[in-house]
């Protein structure tokens, strides 16, 4: 499906110059002279590679329309992670850097969506949110209010997230994936 230079959004998945690449950025310029034009950026989804493009609202590009699959999370493997189809059970094995910072969030048995180009896996995408306990949380600074005050706190997975002062090391929470934050409580 073609679409304008101006209408890239990030999340978009394009075909260009004979590659598959995801938009991580876009930024709308109307210079004092000339067209407008769409600065974005974006990361080859094959080979890793980033590069920043230019599209004037006169030029098409082909957007891409993945195939989502819903695959379980089983084990690692060395530097390579491993996942079941849900429909066949087949099993498939992916490389860890596939998922960039979002690796450390897998948990045993986790669903997540594999997209697919051509019949290959080129990403994989976690819930948004995942449930985490905290090993080590920071004391409370005295003086700090409630309201405007966090403080780091290590999950079970080895990541550091910033916590509301009343949160304690044992506590489950709830994390955004993404982003790296706290979202709430559990239960």
């Amino acid at each position: 499906m073609k679409i304008s230079g101006v209408d890239i959004r990030p999340g978009n998945i394009l075909e260009y110059e004979k590659g598959i690449w995801k938009v991580a950025k876009t930024q709308h310029t109307q210079p004092g002279k000339g067209g407008a034009f769409m600065q974005v950026e974006m990361k080859n989804l094959i080979d890793g590679r980033k590069t920043n493009v230019r599209f004037r609202s006169q030029d098409t590009i082909e957007r891409v329309r993945l195939d989502t699959k819903d695959f379980q999370f089983l084990y690692v493997e060395g530097d390579s992670l491993v996942f079941m189809d849900q429909e066949n059970y087949e099993q498939i094995t992916l490389p860890t850097d596939l998922l960039g910072d979002a690796a450390a969030f897998l948990q045993d048995g986790m669903e997540v969506t594999l997209e697919m180009y051509d019949e290959r896996p080129i990403s994989v995408a976690l819930p948004e949110q995942v449930e985490a306990t905290i090993v080590e949380a920071d004391a409370v600074v005295k003086g700090q209010t409630a309201s405007s005050s966090f403080k780091p706190a290590l999950l079970d997975n080895g990541v550091r997230v910033m916590v509301p002062p009343h949160i304690a090391s044992g506590t489950r929470i709830i994390v955004d994936v993404y982003e790296r934050t706290y979202v709430s409580k559990v239960g």
